[in-house]
């Protein structure tokens, strides 16, 4: 017998077997599901004769079948349905095997062919004609019908590779087996999910214990609710009251925490201006800053207290349209000449022909602090001579200000000038900044005149101003909302050992 058994995981690769080993004119004989997984029964076209005449003997009753054909043999074994009748009716009424299915399918595509030659006229009466080759039968032993399966879902519809004869379904999968692989991702999934249990009932924990001490010390909990309103972070906020002394009232203890944040934000020493330090200052940052205007304040300032001839104006901002004619309109304005620079080659040029100049300023493109071109700018600047100030916004968000002093802190700055002072809605934020990250605050651009809206850095002021009461926000939190600030521990971006409580 040339009939073979398959036997896969699922139905599709059985009946992938079954082509690798039979090729396009595999016919299946029979599927089911065992318990080894599905198993096809299948063999070629050309053997099915042969298995046909060796593995069915005439028996006492049945006529002979030698010399029929493939469907008169079927239809022996099908019982008689009506012409009219459809495919799936015919189909649930035979009940048939896939081998019986494709002689019967065979058989009546023969006889509509027939039907369809003689003519309309002689339909009918073909139709209605008993069909004397396919005489009422037993019906084929169990081995010719496929075992019982579950009922196919939509999903499990699939298309063959090869022939038409449909395909029982899949049985369902059995439990897998876990193997060592399997074993090492469960105990890590498992790993992880103990740790965030751990972080959840630390930070319940946690919670609970600021509840508790926010009903013992209301004054603590008012100020930290007015320090998470005026912009300053949970960080800044839990350094500044976990040393506020028990024994303050209200009023004494606000007055406390603006004196330790102001002893906290570093200035400048010297009560001069810039100009009257001297050197050359190079203003780095973002896009959009005010980096042309602070450079103008400076030169003007320096024109007022040492004359026109102590100011030399470099810009090297060669992407911005018009950078460079604004700048020479400034100093057009005050009576120096701004010169332009492409390269660290005329860069060193220029600073060697303005060598005797009192202030060298230097204004730079706006680049923001995602972008690459800020490495090469550090190097243009890498000079030791030249100081580098980095203009902030004063009303950019927290996280912001944190990003652009990252990404402009790879070389040592000089200092910090806060520009649009007047725009800021809260400058707890700025101040907030420059307490984590120790800048030195050099001045404050408090609006756009030149040299006018300029003013030198006041820590006191600057923190009473940031403290001020501001109008009502959607982005203020209340104070039920305060626990989800303050459950984490202090984080490593404020030296606590360097704080002057």
């Amino acid at each position: 017998m040339n009939a073979q058994r398959f036997t896969a995981p699922n139905s599709r690769e059985a009946l992938a077997q079954a082509k690798a080993a039979f090729g396009d004119s595999a016919v299946i004989l029979s599927s089911r599901s065992t318990e080894q997984g599905f198993e096809v029964v299948a063999t070629a076209e050309e053997h099915l004769a042969t298995i046909a005449s060796s593995g069915h003997g005439a028996e006492p009753g049945r006529p002979a079948r030698q010399g029929m054909t493939l469907a008169q043999r079927a239809a022996q074994q099908l019982p008689p349905v009506s012409p009219q009748s459809s495919v799936a009716q015919d189909t649930e009424t035979l009940a048939m095997s896939t081998l019986s299915f494709q002689d019967y399918v065979r058989e009546r595509m023969l006889r509509k062919r027939r039907e369809a030659l003689q003519g309309g006229a002689a339909a009918p009466a073909v139709a209605r004609a008993p069909r004397a080759e396919a005489p009422a039968a037993p019906r084929q032993p169990a081995m010719a019908r496929p075992a019982p399966v579950a009922p196919a879902r939509a999903d499990d519809a699939m298309t063959l590779p090869f022939g038409r004869q449909p395909v029982a379904p899949a049985a369902a999968p059995k439990a897998r087996v876990t193997t060592p692989a399997d074993a090492a991702p469960n105990d890590a999934r498992l790993g992880d999910q103990i740790q965030a249990l751990k972080a959840l009932m630390e930070e319940r924990f946690n919670t609970l214990a600021w509840l508790g001490q926010a009903k013992q010390n209301p004054i603590q909990s008012g100020l930290m609710h007015k320090l998470i309103r005026a912009g300053y972070s949970p960080t800044v906020a839990r350094a500044v009251i976990e040393r506020l002394p028990e024994r303050y009232g209200a009023a004494d203890a606000f007055r406390w925490v603006q004196e330790v944040l102001a002893r906290n934000l570093k200035t400048s020493r010297d009560a001069g201006a810039l100009c009257d330090e001297g050197g050359v200052f190079a203003l780095i940052g973002s896009t959009g800053v005010g980096k042309t205007t602070t450079a103008a304040k400076l030169a003007a300032q320096c024109v007022k207290a040492y004359g026109a001839n102590s100011v030399g104006l470099i810009t090297l901002d060669t992407y911005r349209v018009a950078g460079y004619e604004q700048l020479r309109t400034y100093g057009r304005m005050l009576g120096v000449v701004a010169h332009l620079a492409h390269d660290r080659a005329a860069l060193q040029d220029l600073l060697e022909l303005l060598a005797n100049k009192r202030m060298v300023i230097i204004d730079t493109a706006g680049l923001g602090q995602k972008d690459p071109r800020i490495q090469d700018m550090m190097e243009l600047l890498a000079s030791p001579s030249i100081k580098k100030l980095l203009v902030l916004n004063a009303g950019a968000h927290g996280d912001t200000l944190d990003e652009v002093v990252q990404a402009y802190q790879g070389t040592e700055l000089y200092g910090v000038v806060l520009s649009k002072v007047d725009e800021a809605a809260k400058l707890g934020p700025a101040v907030d900044a420059l307490i984590r990250h120790q800048l030195v605050l050099r001045g404050l651009c408090t609006g756009q005149r030149v040299p006018e809206d300029w003013q030198r850095p006041d820590a006191p002021a600057l923190v009473r101003l940031s403290m001020a009461s501001p109008g009502k926000s959607a982005q203020d939190p209340q104070p039920s909302e305060l626990p989800l600030f303050f459950t984490d521990p202090v984080q490593p971006g404020v030296q606590l050992d360097a704080w002057h409580a």
